[in-house]
């Protein structure tokens, strides 16, 4: 019987480690590019870093964002700790066994540690002096000043750059492959979008800017003008200037997991919870009983999700 069940323990470990590699599917380069070129070019406005740069070193650092430190740590620089590093740590063999990386919570706090990193250390303050253009010289000046111990580091990232004309994000444009593209040179580039996008329940947004319209937005990023009235709930009469932000795609039907209810406070209505959790409203209408016209009043208490029976 004790054989019999450690056959059988083995048996489903193996399987839900089959399952496990089944469900996990790796990013190519474009769809590494297509994830977080908006981070790239956001920390080059905001601290003078090439986007081609942070992009390529993402790229080869964390395997397009498949590697182990990158998956679970969401370290995609393998920026290690050294003596400064307060926060949470993870350990590692790279040129020594068990080193220390950092970790964190967000790819985006990544990339902001990544431009922290090259701002702060003095050995690479004079590429800051180079244009962001010049993504030349940023790959071998990060090999001079130590970045990487690979001898063709300047090379590799320099390689990453033209084969994917990453230089094109520093024009603050970018390319992508149309889906009926066949060949590995077919590319459209555009106008890099104005906006960077955000997530909220898993749904793209953007931050209203001053003199934005339906009509620009829908340019920039593609759409149909009627589309970001229904994502957003919204009548043709609408005026973007009125809100904070809107969605470039369709909400979710239903809340995340740890949002089950919102508390109705004064001045809030359904549209403004809508917005607030990215759920359509007809499911919020759904899952508490409203009507077409129903309205809701300070202290109500509104399901987000289906109410388990």
């Amino acid at each position: 019987m004790k054989q019999l069940l450690l056959t059988l323990t083995i048996i489903g470990w193996s399987l839900s480690t089959a399952l496990m590699a089944q469900s996990y599917r790796k990013n190519t380069t474009p769809e590494y590019i297509d994830l977080y070129k908006d981070l790239a070019i956001k920390e080059m406005k905001r601290v003078g870093i090439p986007a081609s740069i942070t992009m390529a070193q993402g790229i080869l650092e964390s395997g397009n964002g498949n590697s182990t430190l990158a998956r679970k740590s969401n370290n995609h620089f393998g920026i290690k700790c050294h003596n400064d590093w307060k926060g949470k740590r993870v350990y590692h063999d790279d040129d020594a066994k068990g080193e220390c990386f950092r970790k964190y919570k967000t790819v985006y706090e990544s990339y902001i540690d990544h431009s922290k990193f090259l701002v702060d250390k003095k050995r690479y303050a004079s590429l800051f002096e180079l244009k962001t253009t010049d993504y030349k010289g940023w790959a071998k000046g990060l090999k001079r000043a130590g970045y990487a111990t690979d001898p063709k580091y300047a090379h590799r990232l320099i390689d990453i750059i033209e084969k994917n004309k990453l230089y094109l994000l520093d024009e603050n444009k970018y390319w992508k492959k149309p889906s009926s593209a066949t060949g590995d040179d077919n590319f459209v580039i555009t106008t890099y979008n104005t906006h960077v996008i955000d997530y909220n329940n898993g749904v793209k947004y953007i931050r209203v800017e001053e003199g934005d319209s339906f009509e620009s937005v829908s340019e920039e990023f593609g759409l149909r003008p009627w589309e970001l009235y229904h994502y957003n709930d919204l009548p043709k009469s609408a005026d973007m200037q009125e809100y904070r932000y809107i969605y470039i795609q369709g909400k979710k039907g239903k809340a995340h997991k740890k949002h089950e209810y919102h508390v109705v406070k004064e001045g809030e209505d359904l549209h403004y919870i809508s917005q607030k959790y990215g759920v359509k409203m007809t499911k919020l209408r759904k899952f508490n009983h409203l009507g077409e016209r129903g309205k809701v009043k300070a202290g109500d208490k509104l399901n987000l999700r289906k109410k388990k029976k």
